[in-house]
């Protein structure tokens, strides 16, 4: 295995040195893991979103947990509930199911549920809405500062959402929606509306972490500040998250 000797300034060893204990790892892992994601595309994923996948085998204690809440909501169910969760006979034969063993049949137990979107992903999503909810705000108090956002450069700093067709982006969407069901991120609904209620229809996450990256680097460039005005962003930080979007192979460079 390779290794890579690399210099960074004291106060970035120490937030890294925070974060690793936080995340309850090593500063090597951490930093190992950072590289990983800078150099392995974030769809190339070792789980497979979707419905999670039947158990090939479960422990007895669990079979007769299981077992029992089965047997024990069967006889609450109301008659002819029709709901979801069926009648008696339905609980008891999957009941039966898990006292018998039959591993084949196990699917019933995960049938509905997904794949679990990691705590990494769930941060992604709740630090691209933040970002996005400051440049909602940022956009807004230009105008109000009468240097309004122009058409195009505001169009380009919606958050669309995520695109559904990708089993990743689409259970990042769920999460989206279940964050704003009691009101939180109000701003931002209106863009989720626009765009057919948060779905892009095309890849975005790629371009959100690219974005990220450089509200991030703006932020972590200024001095603590405290004005309740001051993690507003200026039209030129703005412009930069704006151009963050295009994949550094697709930019133009300057002719020297």
């Amino acid at each position: 295995m390779a290794v890579l000797n690399v210099r960074v300034d004291d106060r970035i060893r120490d937030q890294l040195k925070e974060m690793a204990d936080d995340e309850g790892v090593s500063l090597s892992e951490l930093v190992r893991d950072l590289l990983m994601e800078a150099v392995v595309p974030v769809f190339e994923r070792g789980a497979k979103h979707g419905d999670e996948p039947a158990p090939e085998s479960m422990r007895l204690i669990d079979r007769q947990m299981l077992s029992l809440l089965h047997r024990i909501l069967g006889r609450v169910l109301p008659k002819n509930s029709g709901d979801v969760d069926g009648d008696l006979a339905y609980q008891l034969m999957r009941a039966k199911i898990l006292e018998e063993g039959y591993a084949g049949e196990y699917w019933y137990e995960t049938a509905g549920f997904s794949t679990e979107l990691s705590k990494r992903d769930c941060r992604r999503v709740s630090d691209i809405l933040q970002m996005f909810r400051v440049i909602t705000f940022s956009i807004d108090h230009l105008e109000k500062e009468g240097t309004p956002v122009g058409e195009e450069l505001a169009f380009r700093l919606e958050f669309e959402g995520f695109d559904h067709n990708d089993a990743l982006e689409n259970h990042m969407a769920s999460y989206v929606a279940f964050m704003m069901r009691d009101g939180r991120w109000a701003e931002l609904k209106p863009q989720v509306e626009r765009n057919d209620n948060g779905n892009s229809h095309a890849a975005t996450l790629d371009t959100y972490l690219r974005m990220l990256s450089e509200y991030r680097r703006i932020m972590d460039s200024r001095e603590r500040g405290f004005s309740r005005l001051d993690y507003l962003l200026t039209m030129e930080e703005l412009t930069q998250i704006a151009d963050a979007q295009v994949h550094p192979s697709m930019r133009r460079t300057p002719r020297g």
